[in-house]
């Protein structure tokens, strides 16, 4: 136990079994990654379940720091658990190429007792914190922009990301569209680690309920705890392209230069152009690229459609 002699002093030899015992889902392999996998895998988490489906890229290497110039073109999730069985031989990582998405965050999420939202990404923060949930696993969510982010624990007994954001962002800002500092995101993703394994380890008070954040800007530390947010009633879900059926009413939002229709049947529309009169269905489906059109267009039909509103985001 020498290995992990500074901390066995603060979670006793009871709290280091429990991280041996851990088992993670961690969502994305860039920067908030190479900041909170190398603390999960030091402190000593039994598995670390790694899944991203991107190749690393030059624009990357700035704040992702598990990866080097020899690295380019390979993948993330691959290359990001190479470097992390250098670091602990003792902790078992399993990289997963592959995007995660509503048909499948059930299977990779399977025998975890923690997850990571490590994937920088609107639909699937939703879409782990949904089943999360549902299925009552902790989530421990983070997200940077700018030169300013949060790390927050949710589900798992405390409420979900609906209950703390129920609204919509003004527009879905990125690390590509925005830009974003190294540093900051370091600091984000260290609290991320920390929160986890405050939470594995069996820490009190729990970070379950908490939202810590950091503004660079002003260099000033903040946050707020929401253990007692109430859930809200309608929760448009995600839902994954492979789970369309036959006479859903899909709607398009994307304009035709993002991406191929997902099938031959479809009305392409605005989120301005959302409103009474459009035919009758059981199911609505709005689609667009990040998420964020389709819940707003979502939102608009609500009053005017008695049936289901889902969502598909792809990617």
């Amino acid at each position: 136990m020498s290995r992990y002699a500074r901390q066995l002093k603060l979670i006793g030899e009871k709290g280091q079994n429990r991280l041996a015992d851990a088992r993670v889902l961690i969502v994305g392999a860039g920067a908030l990654t190479a900041a909170a996998m190398p603390y999960l895998a030091g402190a000593g988490v039994g598995r670390l379940r790694l899944v991203d489906p991107d190749l690393i890229e030059a624009s990357n290497l700035h704040r992702q720091t598990l990866f080097r110039m020899q690295d380019l073109g390979k993948p993330k999730a691959q290359i990001s658990a190479d470097a992390l069985r250098n670091l602990n031989d003792q902790c078992e990582i399993e990289p997963i190429i592959a995007r995660l998405d509503p048909s499948n965050v059930e299977v990779l999420s399977e025998g975890c007792n923690l997850i990571l939202d490590c994937a920088d990404s609107f639909a699937a923060s939703y879409t782990l914190s949904d089943h999360a949930y549902q299925a009552k696993i902790p989530l421990i969510s983070a997200s940077v922009l700018g030169r300013s982010g949060y790390a927050g624990g949710f589900c798992g007994g405390a409420p979900s990301m609906r209950a703390v954001f129920p609204d919509l962002p003004r527009r879905a800002g990125s690390c590509a569209t925005d830009g974003v500092l190294g540093p900051v995101v370091g600091i984000i993703g260290a609290m991320q680690a920390e929160m986890a394994l405050a939470h594995l380890a069996g820490l009190r008070p729990s970070p379950l309920g908490r939202i810590v954040s950091y503004d660079a800007a002003n260099h000033r530390l903040g946050g707020f705890g929401f253990a007692n947010a109430p859930e809200p009633d309608h929760r448009p879900r995600f839902i994954a392209a492979t789970d369309l059926r036959p006479e859903d009413l899909l709607i398009d939002l994307r304009a035709p230069e993002e991406g191929p229709p997902l099938r031959d049947s479809l009305i392409r529309m605005t989120v301005d152009d959302i409103g009474p009169g459009l035919p009758e269905a059981d199911r609505a489906v709005m689609c667009c690229k990040s998420g964020l059109r389709a819940w707003a267009a979502a939102e608009r039909l609500r009053p005017h459609w008695s049936g289901e509103i889902v969502l598909v985001a792809t990617g």
